[in-house]
């Protein structure tokens, strides 16, 4: 069995300087534009945070990733925190709807 090859996926654009500055650590271009990614290990997190893909809680303490645009406008205001597996799929679910937690969940 030969060994396992690491290579970098197609869609990742390699990081410039201004991007580190931000605190990006890697783009990602996809049908939606092109992302600013930064992983957040386990155990660095000390609030919880909640995922727009799913709309559930993120632990404190859970590895998760953080998303905004990768463009110049992006701000702090525009980081969102994503489950890992949340952001792999949000090309294949519907947007969340928020509901009031006494609004009937189907209907």
């Amino acid at each position: 069995m030969s060994p396992r090859r690491n290579s970098r996926r197609r869609d990742e654009v390699p990081i410039d300087s201004e991007q580190l500055r931000r605190g990006a650590g890697r783009t990602q271009v996809e049908h939606d534009g092109e992302w600013a990614i930064r992983m957040i290990p386990g155990g660095t997190s000390l609030k919880a945070y909640r995922c727009p893909g799913c709309d559930q809680e993120i632990r404190p303490g859970v590895a998760h990733l953080v998303a905004w645009p990768a463009d110049e406008r992006g701000d702090l205001s525009d980081r969102r925190h994503w489950h890992t597996s949340c952001w792999r799929a949000r090309d294949r679910r519907s947007p969340i709807i928020q509901r009031s937690r006494s609004a009937p969940r189907y209907g």
